[in-house]
């Protein structure tokens, strides 16, 4: 293979740390986009190193709708600490959810961990949005940890009713953490949208935007898989 001239020497031994396996599609996406979006910016093959931990997906839900707090997060922090034991620089957690933990976290972590929540609610802010709309699980929608910090920023979330969670959820569990994706269901969510006036929606699932894509829809999308994708690569490229 004839591989390109290094165009730019990058002399960092930095690495990304990926949290994982929350579904293994998103994750899989998240390590596809970064290089993806590196090679846009750049053009040539000096793809950051990324590190990824995969979690067990069924602990993980069996955890975080559990009773016990601190099991779910000592379970998160396996990975995380596997990740600063392999080299990480930094952390970004593949999923919405483990955020409803993320302070918890943050005390915990030898490393930067760069919040999906933070990177979209400033990006809302930054589009003079007010109202947003928030989908994802029912465990993410039926939290607080967006509505909290969206407070601090003066953005309001609110969230759809709770049939329409119900479906919310049951499309992301039973169809896309598998890679399923029926129009049917592009549609219900598409339909549930609708029925909202607000200035902007939160894809606040990580297999959402696997599904849903602006073209689909003239509602505003905050795709937070990609916001924090791009996060996480302006912070990779700014370290010495």
């Amino acid at each position: 293979m004839n591989g390109k001239s290094d165009s730019r020497k990058l002399e960092k031994s930095n690495k990304i740390g990926i949290l994982g396996g929350m579904s293994y599609e998103s994750t899989i996406k998240y390590y596809d986009l970064i290089l993806q979006k590196y090679y846009e910016k750049y053009n040539d093959y000096n793809y950051p190193e990324v590190i990824i931990f995969s979690l067990n997906f069924q602990k993980l839900i069996d955890y975080e709708l559990g009773v016990e707090r601190i099991k779910y997060v000592d379970y998160l922090m396996t990975g995380i600490k596997s990740l600063e034991n392999a080299g990480s620089s930094f952390i970004i957690m593949a999923a919405n959810s483990p955020h409803a933990v993320y302070k918890d976290l943050e005390k915990l972590s030898k490393i930067p961990i760069l919040s999906i929540v933070e990177v979209t609610m400033d990006k809302a802010k930054e589009l003079n949005m007010k109202k947003l709309l928030l989908l994802g699980i029912k465990f993410t929608m039926q939290s607080t940890f967006y509505q909290n910090y969206g407070k601090n920023l003066d953005l309001k979330v609110i969230t759809p009713s709770n049939e329409e969670q119900d479906e919310i959820d049951k499309i992301i569990f039973d169809e896309l953490v598998i890679g399923f994706f029926k129009q049917e269901s592009k549609s219900k969510l598409l339909q549930i949208i609708n029925n909202y006036r607000v200035d902007g929606v939160i894809l606040g699932c990580t297999e959402l935007p696997l599904m849903l894509n602006q073209k689909d829809t003239k509602a505003k999308l905050l795709d937070t898989l990609e916001l924090h994708v791009e996060a996480a690569l302006k912070y990779y490229l700014s370290l010495k």
